[in-house]
């Protein structure tokens, strides 16, 4: 890094000679004398999307049971048949297990859904399924951690924070990526951490999994032992301090993070209240995703939470549906019919969303993505249950630049490995770094002498998805 001429000043410099941080942040800014790192940055192709909402269904919910109608499995029901498994990774004979939901076909692209998700299944000429899937890692915790990052042990940058690297946030004021009510467990805060990039890519996370979700919304931003004025004089202490700390090393990129941490959470206190009101919501809105319902009441808050934050300006926005149990919640092993429960909850708050964006306008740019960690088995685990199922597995997306009305690729027969149209999970972080502009492949940050991407060495953009 060049040093300045004498004439010229460092943003460091810059920062540590003026009275408020806050004040100096924002005109270094302007004046092209300093960056923001979440101003919004060019992208490297036109994008299809703005941003992206992940509504993150834990536990791996059951294809053959929801969306992949496989009439095989009724014909061969109790008969035991021979399967790779993917536990053991052996072929063994396992009783085929029909599926206890009837399909139909929806609009007028005449989409097949079972009738676990009748309002989801009103929207499917406004989705795209993704019927090829197939990932790594046969546990939830390694799983659940290649589908946030990329990597099933070793510690990397999440999704969303890699989305606010590569493209910063539409608005100074909120964070570019947020987790809703994420889970402790299953990789944990490493689904939204920053890893080895700098951390204000970091997620912010609202609530935690188990907790109401009326409690997920923006923490201690307001002080009740100072006025205002107060708290802005402490404030400027605090970063003068901090500029005075971030002089004295060599690399104070650690200090200038907190220093950009705490200039974001300054503005989080006049702007953070309102984007997480959902109660300032019309009743027919909140209607919509089902809030005031004990079943979807939930779930609806977070969507309704999304969709807030979505037209604010956030990059990336998780919605975990998950909970603190050991067993995530679409995880049935046994009595597959559980899957009534998880599918009752997040239905409407699901469709809820999709007609809310698209009646907004924001769907146009705006990709949702709909799905688990993996799909399950469809022979019987435990009499009436299924297996994890990495090897072939439905998500849906719909918005963003994506075809509507449309189904790509496909599994065998019986629903247990992905045959057609083969996406990897590599592949669908590929394309959706596409839709919002970004060559995955160009998306690097240099970290312990190499190159590092969300896809590592792989991806190959669906292209056949686009619109």
């Amino acid at each position: 890094m060049h040093s300045p001429l004498p004439h010229q000043q460092s943003r460091r410099d810059f920062l540590a000679s003026t009275a408020c941080g806050f004040g100096s942040l924002a005109f270094a800014a302007l004046a092209g004398g300093g960056t923001n790192p979440l101003a919004a940055r060019r992208t490297m192709h036109a994008p299809r999307a703005k941003r992206v909402i992940f509504l993150f269904m834990q536990g791996g919910p059951s294809h053959v049971d929801t969306f992949d109608p496989k009439p095989e499995l009724d014909r061969h029901d109790g008969e035991k048949l021979p399967f790779k498994v993917p536990r053991t990774r052996k072929v063994t004979e396992v009783p085929v297990m029909a599926s206890p939901w009837k399909f139909r076909r929806h609009g007028d692209c005449g989409m097949p859904v079972s009738e676990l998700l009748p309002h989801i299944a009103t929207h499917v000429d406004d989705l795209c399924f993704l019927h090829g899937m197939h990932t790594e890692g046969v546990a939830h915790g390694p799983a659940t951690i290649f589908l946030h990052t990329g990597s099933t042990s070793l510690v990397r940058p999440s999704v969303g924070a890699w989305i606010s690297y590569g493209l910063g946030t539409e608005n100074e004021n909120l964070p570019a990526f947020v987790s809703i009510s994420p889970p402790p467990t299953k990789g944990g805060p490493r689904n939204y951490g920053p890893a080895f990039l700098p951390s204000i890519h970091g997620g912010t996370p609202l609530g935690r999994a188990g907790q109401p979700a009326s409690e997920a919304k923006f923490k201690n931003l307001n002080n009740p032992l100072l006025s205002p004025a107060g708290q802005r004089r402490q404030f400027e202490l605090l970063q003068k301090l901090n500029r005075q700390q971030a002089r004295r090393f060599h690399d104070g990129s650690a200090m200038e993070a907190a220093i950009e941490s705490f200039e974001l959470a300054y503005r989080l206190q006049n702007h953070a209240p309102e984007a997480g009101d959902i109660e300032s919501e019309p009743d027919h809105v909140k209607a919509m995703y089902g809030i005031g319902e004990k079943a979807t009441d939930e779930y609806g808050r977070q969507c309704l939470m999304a969709r807030r934050l979505a037209e604010r300006g956030v990059r990336y926005i998780q919605v975990n549906y998950s909970d603190t149990n050991a067993t995530p919640r679409w995880d049935q092993h046994s009595k597959i019919k559980n899957h009534e429960i998880h599918a009752r909850a997040t239905d409407k708050p699901v469709a809820g969303l999709l007609a809310d964006l698209k009646q907004r306008g924001l769907l146009e740019d705006t990709l949702v993505w709909w799905g688990g960690e993996f799909g399950r088995t469809p022979f019987a685990q435990n009499k009436d249950g299924r297996d994890h199922n990495p090897y072939g597995f439905t998500v849906f997306l719909a918005g963003g630049g994506v075809r509507a009305g449309h189904r790509h690729g496909g599994t065998d027969p019986f629903g247990h490995r992905a045959q057609t149209g083969r996406v990897h999970m590599h592949d669908l972080h590929a394309t959706v770094l596409h839709l919002l502009g970004v060559d995955h492949e160009q998306l690097t940050y240099r970290h312990a002498g190499r190159d590092f991407r969300l896809t590592d060495v792989h991806g190959e953009i669906a292209h056949e998805i686009f619109a």
